[in-house]
């Protein structure tokens, strides 16, 4: 087995952004304030927004993710281009020996994703999806009351990230660029939230909404799951909606439950009328930051990581799965259900 190619130097690691668009501009604010990387180079094919970050950041810029005098400026990328590309950038970084944190989904395909996966443990480099909400203290401070037992025997899993976006003009509504809607947009955050919760998921089913926004895309999604160990849970996404809730995860168990919360979070235990508040709430840039050193401290072999490369691909399959169940259609009408036996009269 090739030996992991660890960075050895004292110096910063230094890092390239491969895409200019909306999520580079949160990843951006994270690495001005990460501890132990620098940005060494931003590539961007439309000039004007990839000029505007170099110039911002001063900082090299390449029109083209696989020119040759990128690969001396730097150790690793921070993939931010749209999700159609990502396996190609992702290869040609690997293959060149660099590590790569990729923005969600790490590919469109369960296929694709096995062949980075593969490429970078052949070649001893770190291969990272970018799970911003693995790294937020309320989830970690909810896993870990889980796994103490607070809540019993888990039940029940709900997710909600349901808010009014305007997608018209954006390539995640574009389904050669992005390989779907809302669901494997706010999806793949939603799976892996539930896997780093409840552990591997067994099986799923996706449903389509009502199209409020006219895209070539699904704009509002429920998704329904079971665990391995037989939690089941439920997830609504959407642009077109707003759901009135402070909060985004709700776990349900034998012996209590616990809130995550965009402002804080709380657990209750069954006997207990008092709520035990706990954390701060999300805040992306801190997530972010703290994504950004956990992977440098992969690379310098000092930490391990939060989210593994077999994580990422156990992601990208489960939404595989659930836009396979959404084209089946797996329902029963409710007609065909409940229709009195041949020969007898109906209620």
């Amino acid at each position: 087995m090739t030996n992991f190619k660890h960075l050895t130097d004292a110096r910063p690691a230094r890092i390239a952004l491969v895409g200019a668009g909306r999520i580079a501009q949160s990843h951006l604010e994270a690495i001005a304030v990460a501890s132990g990387l620098t940005l060494a180079a931003v590539v961007e094919p439309r000039a004007a927004a990839g000029q505007a970050v170099a110039e911002q950041k001063r900082v090299p810029w390449f029109e083209r993710y696989d020119d040759p005098r990128l690969l001396e400026l730097v150790d690793a990328v921070l993939v931010c281009a749209p999700p159609n590309v990502h396996h190609a950038i992702a290869k040609w970084f690997l293959e060149h020996d660099k590590h790569v944190l990729c923005e969600k989904p790490l590919t469109i395909t369960s296929v694709e994703a096995d062949q980075l996966v593969g490429l970078a443990k052949s070649r001893g480099l770190e291969l990272m999806m970018a799970s911003k909400f693995r790294y937020v203290d309320d989830l970690m401070k909810a896993k870990a009351l889980i796994e103490a037992g607070i809540l019993g025997k888990i039940v029940l899993f709900e997710n909600t990230f349901c808010g009014k976006v305007v997608m018209k003009d954006r390539w995640n509504a574009q389904r050669e660029s992005s390989g779907g809607g809302v669901l494997i947009d706010n999806g793949t955050h939603s799976i892996d939230i539930a896997r780093y919760l409840l552990g591997p998921i067994e099986s799923v089913q996706a449903q389509a909404g009502v199209s409020a926004q006219g895209l070539e895309v699904e704009d509002t999604v429920r998704m329904q799951f079971r665990t391995r160990a037989g939690v089941i849970g439920s997830v609504d996404l959407s642009w077109s909606i707003a759901k009135d809730t402070d909060a985004y995860v709700s776990v349900y168990g034998s012996d209590g439950t616990i809130v995550i919360g965009w402002q804080g979070s709380r657990y209750r235990q069954d006997g207990n009328p008092k709520w035990v508040a706990f954390g701060t709430g999300y805040e992306k840039t801190t997530a972010l930051r703290r994504q950004l050193e956990n992977f440098v401290g992969v690379m310098r072999g000092t930490e391990l990581p939060l989210i593994t490369p077999d994580d990422a691909v156990a992601s990208v399959r489960a939404i595989e799965t659930a836009y396979a169940s959404m084209r089946h259609d797996h329902w029963v009408p409710v007609a065909a259900s409940i229709a009195p036996p041949a020969g007898k009269a109906g209620a």
